[in-house]
């Protein structure tokens, strides 16, 4: 059966001989309904981001298709750094017909079809590449059904996996591939990303400088959501003053609802006890207390709180905090109400007696800051566990020096990310313990820094 020739200005065909300006401009506000990343995404290898050591000018993967030895590849990196793209690229360069799966939706019979039409392309001297995406979410047996076409040439394969493929797929499999490990997009390839989005768009971002950054930060190296979030800020009205860091925060999150307003009652005591406890002022907790006793609050409740104020208010001032309010927990569900609350009432009176510090609650608080700002940034790899050949290759447990082995027990190595400045999120107090704790703490960066010299760094 003939097929019906494509009708005259079909978006995928040819213009009409007459076609006029207003079907141009038609044709261009359809593209811009597109999604922003997929009217960005890359139509060379060497407009791609961030991947400069697979796709430079001495890359991997750019020496491998300049001298015709293209492999059978697995992609390994986190979400939005191009892997679907490099695929449908290289498929291009090197001159292959690119079939793409998902393993997520993907069968049994998907790949049988798959198989079966690369087999008769390849009958006819037409080379395949098979994408596989998400390739480590295909069990061993679907694994095994890639070794044949792979080993035959039916099909080049580059699978794509978020996960480590040490773990993540089987031996056999993995001997026939190459692994290529994808970076997640820096700063700088994530600021690239933002200008062409903002000469696509024809206008530049309203953010401060620090939004800017603060937006790249969001995005955790995901170049995908990047854009996504920048096409949500293209949205806004031309007019839209500058958005600093808090109110570009404001826009692309939503903030959670704290408490149950209709039992403000209940909140406005708790927050008595635990105000009073921070305060120290044993009397007036035990005071709060009883009054919720008497209100009928659930003592398991009040003990929760208190276990928790330990934690937050107390801290390493005073470590037995902690375990004493579990005691005291514990003592209560073996004896109940009303021999128990005694025990409860013990705890307040401690708590509230006890060296106060928050410098645990806020040294975690800035940890979190941190986490959150730096993403997914890896171990450095002297750090890192090898128990496969492949990450021995990549120098993962490469010159780590074993503490106990050292003197003092002190090596002084740096456990922070590679690209990231160390830290120092605890600050102890000079109370209770904690006072101790400060010493031991300055001992130990004057012993680091003089490691550091004596390793010349």
């Amino acid at each position: 059966m003939a097929r019906s020739p494509v009708p005259s200005g079909d978006l995928f065909g040819a213009d009409p001989p007459s076609s006029s300006a207003s079907f141009r401009q038609g044709r261009a506000a359809r593209a811009k309904l597109r999604p922003l990343a997929d009217r960005l995404r890359p139509t060379t290898l060497g407009e791609v981001t961030g991947q400069d050591h697979l796709l430079g000018s001495s890359g991997t993967l750019m020496r491998m298709l300049e001298l015709g030895s293209l492999t059978s590849l697995i992609l390994w990196g986190p979400p939005g750094v191009g892997k679907t793209t490099i695929a449908r690229l290289i498929a291009e360069q090197a001159g292959l017909f690119f079939s793409q799966i998902s393993a997520v939706f993907s069968g049994v019979a998907d790949l049988k079809r798959v198989f079966e039409e690369a087999a008769r392309r390849n009958r006819t001297g037409e080379g395949t590449l098979l994408f596989v995406d998400e390739i480590h979410r295909f069990n061993r047996a679907q694994q095994d059904a890639f070794l044949p076409v792979v080993e035959e040439g039916i099909v080049t394969l580059i699978g794509a996996t978020t996960e480590n493929p040490s773990f993540a797929l089987n031996g056999a499999l993995l001997s026939r591939c190459q692994v290529l490990v994808l970076k997640r997009l820096d700063e700088a390839a994530l600021g690239q990303l933002l200008e062409r989005a903002e000469a696509e768009i024809g206008r530049r971002l309203p953010l401060t400088a620090e939004a800017r950054a603060t937006l790249a930060a969001m995005s955790d190296g995901d170049g995908r959501y990047l854009l996504n979030m920048a096409e949500q800020l293209f949205s806004l009205p031309d007019e839209t003053e500058a958005l600093d860091a808090t109110a570009l925060a404001d826009l692309l999150s939503k903030r959670a609802a704290l408490y149950d307003k209709d039992r403000e009652e209940h909140y406005n005591l708790i927050s008595a006890l635990h105000k009073s406890l921070r305060g120290s002022d044993p009397d007036a907790a035990l005071y709060w207390f009883a009054r919720m006793l008497e209100g009928g609050e659930d003592p398991r409740y009040i003990a929760r709180r208190l276990l928790r104020f330990a934690a937050e208010d107390i801290g390493m001032a005073d470590p037995q905090a902690l375990l004493v309010t579990e005691t005291a927990w514990t003592t209560y569900e073996r004896l109940g109400s009303p021999e128990g609350e005694l025990a409860l009432a013990q705890a307040v009176v401690y708590l509230g007696t006890a060296p106060k510090s928050n410098a645990v609650y806020a040294a975690f608080g800035a940890a979190k800051r941190a986490a959150k700002a730096t993403g997914s940034l890896m171990p450095p790899a002297h750090i890192l566990n090898a128990p496969t050949k492949l990450m021995q290759e990549l120098g993962y447990g490469d010159g780590y020096a074993y503490d106990h082995g050292q003197d003092e027990a002190f090596s002084g190595q740096n456990y922070f990310p590679d690209g990231m400045a160390r830290e120092e999120f605890y600050q102890p107090v000079e109370r209770g313990f904690e006072r101790e704790i400060g010493k031991r703490l300055d001992y130990w960066a004057k012993l680091r820094l003089q490691r550091q010299r004596e390793r010349g760094e």
